[in-house]
């Protein structure tokens, strides 16, 4: 099996939730191109999922050595870090895959640190900018009516929700978020 079939196969299993398995590849993929990213990135992310958090770190880390100008690293990094309680860390992560990718997800992350560290407001006025910046990311929306629905403001809460199923019909969490 290639280097690029492997991956594809351990990411499957990540998927899948057979964590053991993809933890395997992962490592056969580190022995096979131990210059390569992938195996030590698809590391960090069964270790996230085994909510191991320094260890996903000290993966991620190690493919950032290999791949300093990937976002997707800097932002399961920060992900990790937020997990751990290191919320400056996690920041600085999540500003870096956005510097570098501009990454919707790292966006959300920044979010999510943002309302962790306390700063709501702060949180709801960058996720309206983001929402105007970029009108078609139904995440944006959707963790919007969250914020709201938290708040109380479920009447506000409700419009988001909306907007997110006129743009995603098909989205389960928003029709149950709906029917609440």
């Amino acid at each position: 099996m290639s280097f690029e079939e492997k991956h594809k196969k351990g990411y499957e299993l990540l998927h899948e939730k057979d964590l053991d398995k993809s933890l395997d590849v992962a490592r056969s993929l580190q022995r096979m191109n131990p210059d390569a990213p992938e195996g030590y990135t698809l590391e960090g992310e069964v270790m996230q999922k085994l909510n191991q958090w320094e260890s996903s770190i000290k993966s991620l880390n190690d493919a950032i050595e290999k791949d300093s100008d990937n976002g997707r690293l800097y932002n399961l990094r920060g992900y990790a870090h937020l997990n751990l309680d290191a919320p400056a860390k996690a920041k600085k992560d999540f500003e870096k895959a956005i510097a570098l990718d501009n990454l919707p997800s790292a966006h959300r992350n920044l979010v999510l640190y943002k309302l962790m560290d306390g700063k709501g407001q702060e949180a709801i006025q960058y996720l309206l900018d983001r929402i105007k910046a970029d009108p078609k990311d139904v995440e944006n929306w959707i963790l919007m009516g969250d914020l709201m629905k938290k708040g109380g403001h479920d009447a506000k809460a409700k419009t988001y929700y909306e907007q997110a199923q006129k743009m995603d019909p098909a989205n389960e969490y928003v029709k149950n978020q709906l029917d609440e």
